[in-house]
């Protein structure tokens, strides 16, 4: 019987020669050939997420005067930002191989079962849940800082405008820039005098609890901060989680851009050179792989003529490197990394139920129906 099935699988892959009349004295013969289902084995992407922090630091409007009135040095006053790189995450998804696409032929075709986006699930199998693929939308670009009404205005009760005198006809007069951070200087050193009489009891009336102590320190301290970032400034941090996908080829031995890191515009993908690179690379398992291949050899010559194919993946470890430094690091399956081989004819013809890994495309079990 199993030759039989054999012999007869040859035959349907044998061309049909049918004849048409061409004319009323001349016969052409042309070949029919048997259809068959076409598919393709899944190889793996990689969606690589990256969280960033955006700092932005805004100078103090008097800046200039915090050595004079504080004693404060070094004290910066240009405005910059930056963008670094705090984490890596890595998914993996899986997607037809343009580079593995398959007929089966004959008979052969009516066994298989295909996933959702015509990669093989399995042979002889029935009731095979096929999952509806799903959509995930990556974030290339950063969104646009929220304004968050922030002034150092609202840090300074020194009025803009004094009444005048009679020497210059009771005019209001400008306050200067000199006076508002004298002003300034004066508040930060009074909070801290306020603090100090509070701490050491020498206030005039004792708070009534614990409780009462602890918001008069904070709210002092917080008076401080906010007069004392009128000299040294500010500095806000903003973090976004940004995403690329990315398929690995076997000859992806070197290091390849992923994205790059903007100091002005964040994450931004390989393509803007305005950013550092942020590089992926792959330490392929080729010991795996090798074994792999000595394994699937045959001496049979019709092996693979039935047209069905099967994965045995391949392994490699992962590398992020951001600026020399590899900040992260996973082991993977990697589909394409590995060798792809022909299912054996006994698996067909013999009642056996084959299924595959929807997401490598390797064997996942073998029963008999």
């Amino acid at each position: 019987m199993k030759y039989l099935a054999i012999i007869i699988g040859l035959i349907l892959v044998i061309p049909v020669f049918g004849q048409r009349k061409k004319n009323d004295d001349q016969v052409v013969v042309e070949p029919t050939y048997i259809e068959g289902i076409t598919y393709a084995l899944p190889r793996t992407g990689l969606r690589v997420y990256v969280r960033a922090i955006k700092e932005t630091f805004e100078p103090g409007p008097y800046a200039g005067y915090a050595e004079q009135l504080l004693g404060l040095q070094n004290v910066k006053t240009t405005a910059e930002s930056k963008w670094s790189v705090t984490e890596v995450r890595i998914e993996t998804f899986s997607e037809p191989d343009p580079e593995q696409v398959y007929k089966a032929l004959g008979d052969v075709a009516s066994l298989v079962s295909l996933t959702a986006n015509g990669c093989i699930s399995g042979i002889n199998a029935t009731n095979m849940n096929v999952q509806p693929l799903a959509v995930k939308t990556n974030k290339l670009v950063q969104v646009p800082d929220e304004l968050d009404d922030f002034s150092f205005d609202n840090f300074t009760d020194t009025p803009f405008y004094i009444p005048g005198d009679s020497t210059n006809g009771f005019l209001p007069l400008r306050v200067n820039t000199d006076q508002k951070a004298a002003e300034a200087a004066k508040r930060i050193l009074e909070s801290r005098l306020n603090r100090y009489y509070i701490a050491a009891g020498l206030v005039d009336e004792f708070h009534p609890d614990g409780e009462a102590y602890k918001v008069s320190i904070e709210q002092l301290k917080e008076i401080e901060k906010n007069y004392l970032s009128l000299f040294v400034g500010r500095t806000i941090q903003k973090d976004d989680i940004f995403s690329f996908n990315y398929i690995p080829t076997k000859s992806t031995m070197k290091s390849e851009v992923i994205c790059r890191v903007s100091d002005e515009n964040g994450i931004v993908p390989p393509s803007d050179l305005s950013g550092k690179p942020v590089l992926i690379e792959f330490e392929i398992e080729k010991n795996l792989s090798d074994k792999y291949a000595d394994s699937a050899k045959t001496k049979n010559p019709s092996v693979g003529e039935n047209g069905i194919y099967y994965r045995m993946p391949g392994v490699a470890t992962v590398n992020i490197i951001n600026e020399l430094n590899t900040i992260s690091s996973a082991r993977i399956t990697i589909a394409q990394f590995g060798v792809v081989a022909p299912l054996p004819d006994d698996l067909l013809y013999n009642g056996y139920v084959v299924r595959f890994h929807e997401e490598t495309g390797a064997i996942k079990s073998v029963s008999k129906r």
